[in-house]
C-alpha cells in the first residue's frame, strides 16, 4: 500500500481526534495476541506512518507499554486503540484503520503473525500470510 492524502479519525466518544498528512506506507491484519487482547478483537488491522506525520486536533492518547520498548495509545475515556510504537522502529507509527473516518481508504496486502491466528478465524481474502511482522 502506499497512499499519500489527508485523513482523519478519532476514537468512538470522539475525546481523541487525530489528521495524518503524509504517506501511508504498509497495511497489515494483525492476528498477534497482544492485538487481541488490547482490543478484544480477533484480529486489529494497522497502517503506518511517520510519526511526524501524524498529529492530535483534539484531546490526547493515553499509553501503555506493552511489552519492553513498545507502547500503545488509546483514549482514556472510552478505551478505544488508536496507535502503536516500537522504539526498533522510530520511523514507524502504526494506526488502528478502523479508527479512520473513511476506513475504506486503507485497503491491507497481508496478514502477520498468522502463527497466533484463532482456529475459528477463517478470513477468504486470498492476502498473503506472514508468520511473523
Amino acid at each position: 500500500m502506499n497512499l499519500t492524502a489527508t485523513l482523519e479519525g478519532g476514537c468512538l466518544c470522539g475525546a481523541v481526534r487525530y489528521r495524518i498528512g503524509g504517506p501511508v506506507r504498509d497495511a497489515a491484519h494483525c492476528h498477534c495476541t497482544l492485538c487481541r487482547k488490547a482490543s478484544g478483537a480477533p484480529v486489529v488491522t494497522w497502517f503506518t506512518v511517520a510519526p511526524r506525520d501524524f498529529s492530535l486536533t483534539r484531546g490526547r492518547l493515553s499509553t501503555y507499554k506493552s511489552t519492553p520498548g513498545a507502547e500503545r495509545g488509546f483514549c482514556s475515556s472510552c478505551g478505544s486503540p488508536i496507535t502503536f510504537f516500537a522504539q526498533t522502529s522510530p520511523e514507524d507509527l502504526d494506526v488502528t484503520a478502523c479508527t479512520l473516518d473513511d476506513p475504506e481508504t486503507i485497503r491491507p496486502d497481508r496478514h502477520i503473525w498468522t502463527t497466533t491466528r484463532l482456529s475459528w478465524l477463517h478470513m477468504a481474502d486470498g492476502l498473503p500470510d506472514r508468520e511473523g511482522e
